[in-house]
């Protein structure tokens, strides 16, 4: 075959650009936020997670001083800046909470007789509480999981990421699955929007028994919780029943969050028959049931 007879040949279908990024290629983009991450969470031994949700707002509390220093300077700015900075050094306690439960848990995780990492810590890879809970596994020395995701504002990889666990999707819905596929427990801190949707998501999953597996939910932070939800109006009202409440926890401190996910993982998760367990070669998958 000629060099001319060569040029004429059409790009090979798996390597054509335009077909890829088009609608008729979206089916093929879909698969791949499934395939990909699956092959690197093999790779990496990930046998299971626990996912740290919360405002990407929030600052560590020496940035959130600095912050606020800098209004006492001649520069300060007006009331409105002073009321926003007070109330972001504030709320810089969970960003520091959400740092000191997630090396908690992962320094006891590391010690697991495992041969696959067992309860990694994953967020959705940006900045804020998401930030504060990967620096709190890196600095237990754990492996530590960033679910990143394009958007206009705020979603930056923060730098405390694992490198060959940070993961960047194009599409919502595939993030959310990757959030519940592996989980064995999320811990849920003040946020907004994006909070709320992953918290109710998987109460209702778990509510309506959609999931064949345990998945413990922390509410990290009553006083702003029970300021936004009143969840014994939704069991007064009938909209949910009492026992709806045991699908959640609501603790106020790191070391209370720390034992509740620990007696909570050792008894659904890390049981006798659970520990002899060792022949798996693929992820221990969360399984719907039929």
């Amino acid at each position: 075959m000629n060099e001319e007879d060569e040029s004429k040949r059409a790009a090979l279908a798996y390597q054509n650009e335009p077909f890829l990024r088009s609608p008729d290629g979206r089916i093929l983009r879909i698969l791949s936020e499934y395939a990909e991450p699956l092959s690197r969470f093999r790779r990496e031994q990930i046998q299971d997670t626990v996912v740290f949700f919360g405002s990407a707002r929030f600052h560590s509390r020496s940035l959130a001083e600095m912050d606020l220093a800098k209004l006492d300077s001649p520069e300060g700015s007006d009331r409105f800046d002073r009321k926003r900075a007070t109330a972001a050094l504030d709320m810089a306690r969970y960003y520091e909470d959400a740092r000191r439960l997630a090396f908690l848990l992962s320094q006891w995780s590391i010690k697991i007789p495992a041969r696959r990492h067992r309860f990694v810590v994953t967020t959705g890879g940006g900045p804020g509480i998401m930030e504060a809970a990967n620096l709190g596994a890196k600095e237990a020395r754990a492996k530590t999981i960033g679910l990143n995701i394009h958007l206009p504002f705020e979603q930056n990889p923060n730098p405390y990421i694992t490198p060959s666990l940070n993961f960047e999707f194009h599409y919502f819905f595939m993030r959310k699955f990757w959030f519940a596929y592996l989980a064995k427990a999320l811990v849920i801190f003040p946020g907004g929007f994006g909070t709320l949707d992953e918290l109710f998501e998987i109460l209702t999953l778990a509510q309506t028994q959609k999931l064949a597996k345990k998945i413990l939910v922390v509410i990290y932070g009553s006083e702003y919780w029970n300021r936004l939800i009143n969840f014994q109006a939704m069991v007064d009202a009938g909209t949910i029943s009492e026992a709806d409440l045991d699908l959640f926890k609501m603790v106020d401190s790191p070391e209370e969050g720390f034992e509740f996910l620990r007696d909570g993982l050792i008894q659904y998760h890390l049981g006798p028959e659970k520990l002899k367990r060792t022949g798996e070669i693929v992820p221990e998958i969360a399984k719907t049931n039929p």
